[in-house]
């Protein structure tokens, strides 16, 4: 597993980031304990050292888990954990913005409970809280740094200026933007910034909520409850479009002996500003399948054959926006 120095910090970490949004269940389709364990043993074993999570996926369920599978690894030695804080929901599971330092102080002891570490290395801000101001809750964060509760502050989903006004405060590590090849709002400004000011990226959604597999034929229905029923991207006309992009893209990655995704990972992982990319997993043998994006490069010419395809594939391309949870 290649590794790199994460930005400013001195953790070394692997450049395939374990995303573990599907092992809480929530807006995928249901999960496995079992499965969601086992693929996260996996990638311990196969040199993957850092490892995404939040409080959000699945309700508690996702850092619990990934607790489960820490004690199982036999401790967190050389397992770098990041998660997040600034989302709350109610009763019914609906979900809206809050970053004030007193929702802050409160998730972390949270976290740390149900993660099982005395200490959490990334401590992400999920997304920017308009009601709350960012000075309050970096001051926030910063208090749980030198309390000893978390090593590092990142920031998700956040743009250029917003970060530019955290810089102001308190120093900010990484930045979790989405970013794949279908989705590349990030390359405009905010990768170039991160590079300036010398911050770390873990980029999330590598693989375009599966559209990058390969796996779909442009027909399919998802079910209540699946994130895809609400992405404009899989809606008929666009899904189409996107699928007849990925089995051109099929026949690129064909030429090195890799899958689809593996290609859409290493794609990410070869753009300037990108330190890891996030790779979700439901089962272990997925995990192996994006462990296939290191070792190896893309050529030049492949790379430029790769616009060439999107461009004339994709006529109405559309973003992640529809993530974005209620402010």
């Amino acid at each position: 597993m290649d590794k790199i120095r994460f930005g400013r910090t001195d953790l070394e970490v692997s450049r395939i980031v374990l995303g573990t949004w599907v092992t809480g269940g929530w807006a995928w389709g249901g999960s496995d304990d079992r499965d969601s364990i086992a693929a996260i043993l996996r990638a311990l074993e196969l040199g993957i050292n850092f490892i995404d999570t939040a409080p959000v996926y699945g309700f508690g369920r996702s850092e619990q888990v990934v607790g489960m599978a820490l004690r199982q690894w036999g401790g967190r030695d050389n397992v770098v954990v990041a998660t997040k804080c600034g989302l709350e929901w109610d009763e019914r599971k609906d979900i809206r913005r809050n970053a004030s330092p007193a929702r802050i102080a409160r998730e972390v002891d949270d976290s740390l409970s149900r993660l099982g570490v005395d200490r959490i290395d990334l401590y992400q801000i999920h997304w920017p809280d308009p009601e709350t101001p960012l000075e309050e809750s970096m001051k926030a964060l910063e208090k749980l740094r030198e309390a000893g509760k978390i090593r590092y502050i990142g920031l998700s989903n956040f743009n250029r200026d917003q970060v530019e006004d955290c810089l102001r405060v308190c120093d900010v590590y990484s930045l979790q933007p989405p970013y794949n090849l279908f989705e590349r709002e990030a390359e405009k400004g905010l990768l170039p910034f991160c590079i300036e000011r010398g911050i770390a990226t873990l980029t999330y959604g590598g693989l375009c909520r599966g559209l990058l597999t390969g796996k779909f034929a442009g027909t399919e229905v998802f079910p209540r409850g699946d994130l895809r029923r609400a992405d404009p991207k899989f809606k008929p006309d666009r899904f189409r479009q996107y699928v007849k992009a990925v089995d051109a893209l099929k026949k690129v990655a064909a030429k090195y002996g890799r899958t689809s995704a593996q290609f859409a990972l290493r794609w990410a992982l070869q753009q300037p500003g990108v330190t890891a990319a996030i790779a979700g997993a439901r089962t272990a043998r997925q995990v192996e399948d994006n462990v296939g994006a290191v070792g190896w490069s893309i050529a030049a010419e492949d790379l430029e054959k790769v616009e060439s395809i999107l461009a004339k594939m994709i006529k109405t391309p559309v973003g992640p926006e529809f993530m974005a949870p209620r402010r």
